[in-house]
């Protein structure tokens, strides 16, 4: 008999012994979830001030660059304006010319109709 009771209370002590090993793989897992969640909070945060960081980053590119375009256009404009403003003084300077060669034209005409008509009148003469 004596042995059935060795045997019962060992088969009590490693109930109790395994009760207290359920219990601390329980603790265990309850710290080791509650770890791990916060470590995904930590994450997630993380991930967020990361992502605000990048459209914060890529909301003053964009506004950059929209600013040195709009610089860029003015450039452009103000060349093209003063391109316009020489080729308008061009186009005047060649409206003149084509003036002036008209009358130069004309004026060699008449001369030459003067010229021609002197050398008949010497031709006459003679």
């Amino acid at each position: 008999m004596e042995r059935d009771t060795i045997v019962k209370e060992v088969v009590e002590a490693l109930k109790m012994f395994s009760h207290d090993i359920r219990t601390q793989i329980d603790e265990m897992g309850s710290q080791l979830r509650a770890e791990i969640q916060d470590t995904a909070n930590q994450l997630r945060a993380e991930m967020q001030d990361m992502a605000n960081q990048l459209r914060a980053e890529m909301q003053d590119t964009a506004n950059q660059l929209r600013a040195e375009m709009q610089q860029f256009r003015a450039e452009v404009n103000e060349r093209f304006d003063r391109l316009e403003q020489k080729f308008a003084g061009l186009r005047v300077e060649l409206t003149e010319t084509q003036e002036t060669v008209h009358f130069l034209a004309s004026k060699t005409i008449q001369h030459e109709k003067k010229l021609h008509h002197l050398a008949k009148q010497l031709e006459s003469v003679r």
